[in-house]
């Protein structure tokens, strides 16, 4: 008896990558790319996690509470704290930590105050949400 060599048979993936091409393409399609959108609802300050500054560069804190102002832990007004502020280089790292409850009027002030130094480096804390 004579042995008949078997052929193994492959299947053609031609027709498989062409089907998962085609839902690719469909699923690039079909999915919806939005911006943020912003319109109100606030009550901003914590977040869930974010990546501190890792290289040591000079940094100042501005603490702002409803009533009161302070500049590296030390209370004062906004005449003296422009004042301090001139002491610093552009390039310096202003970090405000203002409470939730905070005017707005007051965090504009910092704000222009920062912005007439041409104070480049401005970054507002918040703090981490217990990630519940």
């Amino acid at each position: 008896m004579a042995r008949k060599s078997r052929e193994f048979l492959t299947p053609d993936l031609t027709p498989l990558i062409d089907v998962v091409f085609l839902l690719l393409i469909f699923f690039l399609v079909s999915s919806v790319f939005k911006k943020e959108e912003f319109a109100l609802l606030l009550k901003l300050p914590v977040t869930e996690q974010g990546e501190g500054n890792t290289k040591k560069v000079e940094e100042i804190t501005i603490e702002l509470t409803a009533d009161e102002v302070a500049f590296n832990g030390e209370k004062m007004d906004f005449p003296e704290l422009t004042d301090k502020l001139k002491n610093f280089e552009k390039t310096v790292v202003v970090n405000i930590r203002a409470d939730e409850e905070v005017r707005y009027k007051n965090l504009v002030n910092i704000l222009d105050i920062l912005q007439k130094q041409k104070k480049e480096n401005i970054s507002l804390i918040t703090e981490k949400s217990s990630g519940k």
